[in-house]
């Protein structure tokens, strides 16, 4: 898993490496291999996660071989969660990367804090559940029903837009994002929003399936991708064509270079990005210092 760092001079280099699906007309994007209007991409994302809500950790299952658990206990030990610290969670509506990062707040608080200081904590650690799906949303409340954090007051669940973030300035310590960046119509729309509402010294982290460059690896990897996981949504889930735009919206997203420069230029320092199993998924991060 090699880690690599990033700096601002690299967005002259990898320019022209980015993807046609860049140049789309300025009222036009992608929605997976089609070319859709802007104003439709949001209600058309959004069906699709309506769609598979309700089977949606049992997919990732499947489609990861659990591998997607690995990835995110990765992600929270990337952010070194503490207690008290006030974090925002976007595009996490089942509450997997928020129920981890707590679990970590609580662990640490156990080892470190044995006095009547605990509850105080308990009290200040906040971590927002932001989503745009309400369905999402739902999944996620009841999970935290079924983990005995129903009435957890340091989990707020919010329905929201990550290109426009109803959080104040300057306001939260962490900012992750899993699985979910590609599914927006503005990239560069919701690293701002992410940089606006970090505190100085707040890291930003991006957890997303992305791009194999090992080439056996990579030709196996899109036999997998176009034969098998539109085939196991249609077997588990009832919905081809949910996962088929699952694997096309990977390939339509930048690659790693061009998305670590993309950080940087929302104004993130100390960018880079970690590769996981050659590519599949990488982890970015930025500070805003």
């Amino acid at each position: 898993m090699a880690l690599r760092t990033v700096t601002r001079k690299l967005s002259t280099k990898v320019l022209p490496l980015f993807s046609s699906a860049s140049m789309l007309h300025s009222h036009a994007t992608s929605f997976g291999f089609k070319e859709v209007r802007e104003d439709e991409k949001s209600q058309m994302v959004g069906n699709v996660f309506s769609n598979v809500a309700s089977n949606y950790d049992l997919m990732n299952d499947v489609m990861s071989a659990g591998l997607h658990r690995l990835w995110k206990d990765r992600l929270v030990s990337k952010l070194n969660p503490f207690p008290g610290m006030k974090h925002l969670d976007v595009a996490g509506g089942t509450g997997d990367v928020a129920f981890r990062i707590l679990e970590t707040v609580n662990n640490t608080k156990r080892r470190a804090l044995q006095n009547i200081l605990e509850d105080g904590l308990q009290d200040e650690t906040q971590i927002y559940v932001c989503d745009i799906n309400p369905n999402m949303l739902n999944v996620g409340r009841k999970r935290a029903l079924e983990r005995g954090l129903g009435g957890n007051q340091s989990l707020i669940w919010v329905e929201g837009d990550a290109e426009s973030l109803c959080f104040g300035n300057d306001s939260m310590d962490g900012y992750t994002i899993a699985f979910g960046i590609r599914n927006v119509t503005h990239i560069e729309r919701v690293l701002a929003e992410a940089y606006r509402v970090l505190k100085r010294g707040g890291r930003f982290l991006c957890l997303e399936l992305s791009h194999v460059d090992i080439p056996v690896f990579k030709e196996l990897y899109d036999k997998y991708s176009f034969l098998v996981i539109p085939a196991l949504g249609e077997l588990v889930a009832g919905d081809r064509d949910s996962y088929q735009y699952l694997v096309e919206s990977i390939r339509r997203f930048p690659p790693q270079e061009k998305f670590a420069s993309m950080i940087a230029d929302a104004g993130f320092q100390k960018v880079e990005y970690e590769n996981l199993v050659g590519g599949v998924v990488s982890i970015h991060s930025g500070l805003k210092l």
